[in-house]
Protein backbone atom coordinates (compact mmCIF):
# COMPACT_ATOMS: atom_id res chain seq x y z
CA UNK A 1 0.00 0.00 0.00
CA UNK A 2 1.56 3.28 -1.19
CA UNK A 3 1.85 6.37 1.52
CA UNK A 4 -1.36 7.60 0.85
CA UNK A 5 -3.07 4.69 -0.31
CA UNK A 6 -5.26 4.28 2.85
CA UNK A 7 -6.38 7.60 2.64
CA UNK A 8 -8.61 6.60 -0.52
CA UNK A 9 -8.82 2.97 -0.15
CA UNK A 10 -9.98 2.01 3.61
CA UNK A 11 -8.14 -1.80 4.19
CA UNK A 12 -11.32 -2.99 5.92
CA UNK A 13 -14.05 -1.21 3.74
CA UNK A 14 -15.11 -4.34 1.61
CA UNK A 15 -15.09 -6.74 4.55
CA UNK A 16 -17.79 -4.08 6.46
CA UNK A 17 -19.97 -4.28 3.27
CA UNK A 18 -20.21 -7.49 3.19
CA UNK A 19 -20.85 -7.84 6.84
CA UNK A 20 -23.34 -5.09 6.55
CA UNK A 21 -24.99 -6.72 3.39
CA UNK A 22 -25.12 -10.17 5.79
CA UNK A 23 -26.31 -9.00 8.42
CA UNK A 24 -29.12 -7.51 6.50
CA UNK A 25 -29.72 -11.48 5.09
CA UNK A 26 -29.86 -9.69 1.44
CA UNK A 27 -28.41 -10.76 -1.29
CA UNK A 28 -26.15 -8.33 -4.19
CA UNK A 29 -29.15 -7.47 -5.62
CA UNK A 30 -31.14 -7.44 -2.73
CA UNK A 31 -28.57 -4.72 -0.99
CA UNK A 32 -29.07 -2.59 -4.51
CA UNK A 33 -32.70 -2.73 -4.08
CA UNK A 34 -32.81 -2.16 -0.40
CA UNK A 35 -30.79 1.17 -0.76
CA UNK A 36 -32.93 2.12 -3.85
CA UNK A 37 -30.04 1.63 -6.38
CA UNK A 38 -31.12 -1.17 -8.56
CA UNK A 39 -31.36 1.13 -11.33
CA UNK A 40 -27.84 2.71 -11.25
CA UNK A 41 -25.67 -0.34 -10.13
CA UNK A 42 -25.64 -3.97 -11.06
CA UNK A 43 -25.04 -6.90 -8.86
CA UNK A 44 -21.40 -6.61 -10.38
CA UNK A 45 -20.43 -3.66 -8.85
CA UNK A 46 -21.66 -4.94 -5.04
CA UNK A 47 -18.67 -7.36 -6.05
CA UNK A 48 -16.68 -4.97 -6.56
CA UNK A 49 -17.09 -3.25 -3.63
CA UNK A 50 -17.14 -6.25 -1.75
CA UNK A 51 -14.08 -7.48 -3.02
CA UNK A 52 -12.19 -4.39 -2.89
CA UNK A 53 -11.37 -3.49 -6.36
CA UNK A 54 -13.44 -0.52 -6.53
CA UNK A 55 -14.54 2.17 -3.51
CA UNK A 56 -18.18 2.73 -3.63
CA UNK A 57 -19.20 7.01 -4.14
CA UNK A 58 -19.57 8.59 -0.86
CA UNK A 59 -23.65 8.19 -1.27
CA UNK A 60 -23.58 4.45 -1.52
CA UNK A 61 -21.33 4.41 1.54
CA UNK A 62 -24.42 6.61 3.37
CA UNK A 63 -26.96 4.51 2.29
CA UNK A 64 -24.48 1.25 3.52
CA UNK A 65 -24.20 2.87 6.89
CA UNK A 66 -27.91 4.18 7.40
CA UNK A 67 -28.82 0.70 6.60
CA UNK A 68 -27.92 -0.55 9.56
CA UNK A 69 -27.96 2.62 11.82
CA UNK A 70 -24.30 3.34 11.88
CA UNK A 71 -22.08 6.44 10.77
CA UNK A 72 -20.09 6.67 7.45
CA UNK A 73 -16.97 7.07 10.10
CA UNK A 74 -17.33 3.50 11.37
CA UNK A 75 -17.02 2.12 7.10
CA UNK A 76 -14.05 4.02 6.16
CA UNK A 77 -12.22 3.97 9.33
CA UNK A 78 -10.18 1.47 9.73
CA UNK A 79 -9.55 1.80 13.52
CA UNK A 80 -13.39 1.91 14.25
CA UNK A 81 -15.19 -1.88 14.39
CA UNK A 82 -18.83 -2.40 13.04
CA UNK A 83 -21.01 -3.03 15.91
CA UNK A 84 -21.21 -6.61 17.12
CA UNK A 85 -25.08 -6.33 16.60
CA UNK A 86 -26.84 -5.02 12.94
CA UNK A 87 -28.39 -3.40 12.35
CA UNK A 88 -27.69 -1.39 15.63
CA UNK A 89 -30.70 -1.37 18.47
CA UNK A 90 -30.86 1.88 18.35
CA UNK A 91 -29.40 5.06 15.95
CA UNK A 92 -27.89 8.09 17.60
CA UNK A 93 -30.39 10.89 16.67
CA UNK A 94 -27.29 12.69 14.90
CA UNK A 95 -27.32 9.63 12.54
CA UNK A 96 -30.62 10.09 11.06
CA UNK A 97 -31.55 11.99 8.34
CA UNK A 98 -33.11 15.31 9.26
CA UNK A 99 -37.14 14.65 8.56
CA UNK A 100 -36.46 10.73 10.66
CA UNK A 101 -35.04 13.05 13.52
CA UNK A 102 -38.41 15.48 13.18
CA UNK A 103 -40.85 12.30 13.06
CA UNK A 104 -38.68 10.62 15.80
CA UNK A 105 -38.84 14.35 18.31
CA UNK A 106 -42.34 14.61 17.52
CA UNK A 107 -43.76 10.97 19.13
CA UNK A 108 -41.09 11.68 22.18
CA UNK A 109 -42.68 14.72 22.47
CA UNK A 110 -46.60 12.91 22.46
CA UNK A 111 -45.49 9.95 24.56
CA UNK A 112 -44.23 12.27 27.96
Amino acid sequence: MGKAEHLTKPEHLAGKLVTIRKSLKLSQNGMLRQMGLSDLFIREEVSAFERGVRVPPVGVLLLYARSVGITVEMLIDDELELPSKLPATRTPEWVMPRDARNTERGKKAKVT
